[in-house]
């Protein structure tokens, strides 16, 4: 959240799931890695609000929502959405990307390109008349910036350049802590199989350690 508040952006969270559920949700995260939830996440239960908003996907399931983003600029205009399986989680760097290129381009007038990232060089939007055509003819042929009339570029004037690359700073933050979680969980894990190994072999040999029924001789477990 921090990463988004810093490029004046909020969170908000939204499920069809109970308001118990999200408490139990936010609680067992607190518990277990000591984060709180600082952004609200709306109860929508009966599904009125994901349904509105598209989220729910009848080829996949009429009741869970898929996970879906919905950038909205301040506006309250819906920029981007982003559709993910129920299966793949979602990108967060690629998320901040996307809002700080369509920040980008609401305040230098250009175009983001493939794989843009801020401060790069942006696309100048093709002419629409013939006269500005000739003019960004001329204007390449001086400046040596683009390749057509319709694919030139230019660095924006009003950009940030990202302290620290915060979206890989975020990211292997996140991948370090799952690592220590993985690795806690495995070796609470391994203990438990250990204990539970001293346990059977403890068995086993109060087992081995009664005297055979005479009822049953070796040669029947050969």
């Amino acid at each position: 959240m921090p990463y988004f508040e810093q490029i004046n952006c909020k969170l908000l969270g939204l499920s069809v799931d109970s308001n118990a559920s999200h408490l139990a949700w936010i609680y067992d995260i607190y518990n277990r890695t000591g984060i709180k939830i600082p952004f609200p996440i709306v109860a929508d239960r009966n599904g009125e609000i994901a349904r509105k908003y598209g989220m729910i996907s009848s080829s996949v399931s009429n009741t869970e929502t898929v996970r879906n983003v919905y950038i909205i600029d301040d506006k309250q205009v819906v920029r981007t959405v982003l559709v993910y399986p129920l299966t793949v989680g979602r990108n967060i760097s690629e998320i901040l990307r996307i809002v700080r290129a369509l920040q980008a381009v609401d305040k230098n007038g250009l175009v983001a390109p493939a794989n843009w990232v801020p401060c790069e060089n942006m696309i100048i939007k093709p002419p629409q008349t013939i006269s500005a055509l000739e003019g960004r003819v001329k204007e390449m042929e001086q400046k040596q910036n683009g390749m057509s009339w319709y694919l030139s570029f230019e660095k924006p004037e009003k950009c940030e350049i990202d302290n620290g690359n915060i979206n890989n700073n975020y990211i292997n933050s996140y991948n370090q802590r799952e690592r220590i979680m993985q690795k806690q969980d495995t070796f609470e894990r391994t203990e438990n199989v250990k204990e539970d190994r001293i346990d059977d072999k403890n068995i086993m040999q109060k087992q081995m350690a009664r005297p055979m029924p005479r009822t049953i001789q070796w040669k029947n477990f050969r």
